[in-house]
Order: C-alpha cells, then structure tokens, then sequence
C-alpha cells in the first residue's frame, strides 16, 4: 500500500498469488491498518449439532456471518475466511459500525431460526498487536472470478481465543433481528467422494515451532495436495447434483424471510423460486444474461476448499493412500512439535453458496466435509492436545 492509499482501498490494492504452494510466504502477506477492526464468530457446541445431523445448519450459520457483513457493506470488498462452525474477517474502522450491527443481528437470527448459539466479537488491530502480534492477510485467487484472504500474525488466532473467553464478545441483536442474507443458499446435494473419501483437515502452529519449520511443514503439504489430480478439488462438475425440493430450502426460508413474513409464507415462495431455478439449471435454458454451463463451471473455480487464517484447513477429495500419506507427514511434524492437527473422514462434502447475483462472476462457494467437516478435525486437534 502506498503513502496516499485509504484504508478502504487496502485490501483491493494487495496483489493476488495464485499458486497455494506459495500460502506460507511472508512476503506475500501485508499488516493490516492500525484502525481496522478484527471480527470473529463461533457456533458453540458444533459437535453436538453434528451428532444430531445438523451441520448444514452449522455451515449455514458460519456462512451467514460473511453474508450479512458483505451486504452490510453493500459489497465493498474486505478480508474474511470461512471456517466451518466459525467465520474471521477485517473490515476498515469506518465499517466497523455495520459490521458490529450485521454480527449482533446474525447471532439473534442464528439463535431464533437456527436454535444455534452463535458467539459474536470484534476487537481493533491495535489491540492484537498490544499482546505482540499481528494481522497480516493476503489475497488468494482460486480463479479469474474471487480472491479469498488469507491471514497470517498469530492475531486471528487470538482473536477467535479471546471471543472465546467473552472478552471482545458483540452482545446480541434484540429479538426479532434479522441480517440482510440475500443470496445465501444451499441448494445442491452432498457431493460424494470420486477418490475415495473426503479428509478435512486443520494444522496449527506445535508448542515448538518456529516460523520457518511450521511454514516448511504447511508447504510441504500443499505440494503432497498440489501434485495430485486437480489438486483434490472436491466439488467436480460431474458430480454435482440439484434436485427439488433442494435439501437447504427451509434454512433458506429462514435466511430470506423479512420482518414479519410468516415463515410458511417464505417457505412457498422459496419452494416456487428453487423450481424454476431447478429448471433452468436442469434444461439449460438461457435467462437472460444468465448462462446454467458458465455459472456451473464457475462455481466449480470459485469453491472455497482451502485457506490459511493462523492455520492451514482444507477439504480434499482423495484416495486412502493420499489420505495416509498427509496424516503420516502431520504425525512425524506433530512428533517433532512443530504441528498441532486433526483429521477427518467422510463420505462426501457439502457446498453453502453466496451468490450475490447469478448473472455476476464473483459468487463463492464454501466448501466442508459433509460429516463434521473442520469442526470434527478441530475436535480431534484439540482432544490431541
């Protein structure tokens, strides 16, 4: 960023890196302004919804936290990350005020329509940095169409810590709240694994790591996940499947019904509006500007399967022998206490779309295990400890 660059422009003004190999480069990853702000969000008890088969509602909830910050700021771009059961992002101080408000809101809507309880809060960058550390973030791009950020600095970690403990925690929305989510969705069917099986998976810096061992281990997995076929993208076109009634419409239901509307209400015209978009993608029929073959091949290109936020966390589509392979290299660094990790299995993955608008490019797709996912890997991390 130059001398006469405004905060707001910071993170547009970042280069973009495109090989994932590169994640750990310190050169690539910039200080966040010293009047940002730092957000962070949690579902609590994530492994209880899981076991009760509700982790699309989870990933809903961590996916309506980026949601309801972007159309708070009518979509001027800033940093965030996707984290399964949690969400972390940097806003510039004269969006804090939106985004304090769309967290408030999420975590009332989380609790009131999800039955989820959704931890909320935000701290400035000065203050990170008042216990040693730093935000740094840096711009990933999967494709042509999005970036997606990545943060480095040991701050994001103890910003998800310190939430944890209430000590920056945003309070509540009154009831009734409700976000702006347009263009939250879930709509298509798990996606089974073509490999074998889907591994999520989250590394975190070990009790002895230093920044170069703990870089050499995360790159050295990235390139294990680079050499494989299309890099373990676990969301190929050839599997994804719509059908209808899509299996989220009653979470979207919830996420767009306004103020007032009777849920049933919102239930029939989110029923009526996922036929017709069932159709279009079914038959290939051209709407307008609206192509069903480029929005698919670039939700393929803009699927969210891997990032970096103080840890290293990725989806995969692999064989059991890759899956061995990774779980083998993390072992011997964990050993070594460079790494702290945990490892999960599944069958399949699952897919949160935010499509701001279907006739744009920029629309992301998160992407977790269907099983538990990053929550279930977090878990094992922690029980490792």
């Amino acid at each position: 960023m130059n001398a006469t660059a405004q905060p707001d422009d910071f993170y547009a003004s970042l280069p973009l890196f495109r090989d994932f190999t590169q994640v750990m480069d310190p050169a690539l990853f910039k200080p966040l302004p010293g009047d940002w702000m730092v957000g962070v969000a949690d579902v609590t008890q994530s492994t209880r919804a899981i076991a009760e088969n509700r982790y699309k509602a989870v990933n809903m909830a961590d996916a309506a936290v980026i949601v309801a910050v972007t159309n708070a700021m009518q979509g001027r771009d800033f940093p965030f990350v996707f984290g399964g059961d949690g969400a972390s992002f940097a806003v510039p101080a004269e969006a804090a005020a939106l985004a304090r408000q769309a967290l408030a809101e999420t975590a009332t809507w989380v609790q009131e329509d999800l039955d989820l309880t959704l931890r909320v809060g935000m701290v400035p960058v000065a203050d990170i940095r008042a216990q040693g550390l730093d935000v740094r973030v840096a711009r990933y791009a999967p494709s042509e169409n999005i970036a997606i950020a990545m943060f480095s600095g040991g701050g994001m970690a103890w910003a998800d810590s310190a939430m944890k403990h209430g000590e920056i925690a945003v309070p509540k929305a009154a009831p009734g709240a409700h976000p702006d989510l347009s263009g939250l969705s879930c709509r298509y069917e798990e996606i089974p694994a073509s490999r074998g099986l889907v591994l999520s998976l989250v590394v975190a810096p070990g009790p002895q790591a230093q920044a170069e061992s703990f870089r050499a281990a995360v790159e050295d997995i990235a390139r294990i996940v680079e050499k494989t076929p299309d890099a373990s993208r676990p969301v190929p076109g050839q599997r994804l499947r719509l059908t209808w009634p899509p299996p989220g419409a009653d979470l979207e239901a919830r996420a767009s019904r306004r103020a007032g509307e009777p849920l049933w209400q919102r239930k029939i015209k989110v029923l009526a509006w996922t036929l017709f978009a069932f159709l279009v993608m079914r038959l290939n029929i051209k709407v307008g500007r609206f192509i069903p073959a480029k929005y698919t091949r670039e939700l393929i290109d803009n699927s969210d399967f891997r990032k970096f936020d103080d840890s290293l966390r990725m989806v995969l589509d692999c064989t059991p022998a890759l899956a061995d392979e990774i779980e083998g290299h993390l072992a011997d660094c964990a050993a070594k206490g460079i790494v702290r990790y945990g490892t999960h299995r599944q069958h399949a993955a699952m897919m949160t779309c935010f499509t701001p608008s279907p006739t744009s490019s920029n629309h992301v797709h998160f992407i977790d295990g269907a099983m538990g996912g990053y929550a279930m890997a977090a878990s094992a991390m922690k029980a490792a400890d």
